[in-house]
């Protein structure tokens, strides 16, 4: 079937995970994920695949072996096209709304040195700040894992600091749920967004590419 839109249970579904984040919640309400939540994004991600590329959904489940939270279940579904490692478009469901963005989301310490190395030369960075600048724009918000203050080795008064100060870098916006979220509208705002972050993608992919490092 095609996509149709998010229907109101997918976030009812995850405000009651929200208030009770549980093995028997989650079990009582499989069927609520599975028919208002996975398979409505896997109709909007197959739809999306011909422009963009396949998706991958990711699992409900949290890893919670390295982590004092032990809530076992994630609080939205994500899907990601990747470009390359790390790099690629965004989009989620959760109890706020239909999030869509695109980025650079983790990276390794070769990727920041590029990412920064870029940022730093004008023939580059300059281009970074048009880019950003366009998206800010159009009421896009620019986040990522950044310093609080400058990255060792660039003076406080670069011209792009802020871009030097991140680790990750990707554009976002969030939908709050409303009425167009029901219907397959949802999916021209998905793609809206992503054809936006094309060039931020893509300036990525030309200077942070995937890690050299090995992987352990």
């Amino acid at each position: 079937m095609g996509f149709s839109g998010f229907p109101d249970e997918a976030f009812l579904f995850y405000e009651g995970l929200e208030a009770d984040n549980s093995k028997t919640y989650f079990g009582r309400h499989k069927h609520l994920y599975e028919e208002a939540v996975r398979a409505p994004m896997l109709a909007l991600t197959d739809e999306l695949a011909a422009e963009f590329g396949p998706a991958h959904l990711f699992r409900p489940y949290r890893d919670v072996r390295f982590s004092k939270d032990k809530a076992p279940y994630k609080t939205h579904q994500g899907a990601f096209v990747e470009a390359m490692p790390g790099i690629g478009l965004y989009v989620e469901i959760s109890a706020e709304g239909l999030f869509a963005a695109g980025g650079v989301y983790s990276t390794a310490s070769d990727q920041v040195a590029r990412y920064r190395a870029a940022v730093d030369e004008d023939l580059s960075g300059k281009p970074l700040e048009a880019i950003t600048g366009a998206l800010v724009v159009e009421g896009y918000e620019l986040l990522g894992d950044r310093l609080k203050t400058r990255p060792r080795g660039f003076e406080q008064d670069h011209p792009r600091i802020e871009l030097l100060r991140h680790r990750s870098l990707f554009a976002g916006k969030r939908f709050e749920p409303q009425e167009w979220v029901h219907t397959a509208k949802a999916r021209g705002r998905v793609e809206h967004a992503w054809r936006a972050y094309g060039p931020l993608v893509e300036w990525l992919c030309t200077h942070v590419r995937g890690s050299e490092l090995p992987r352990r």
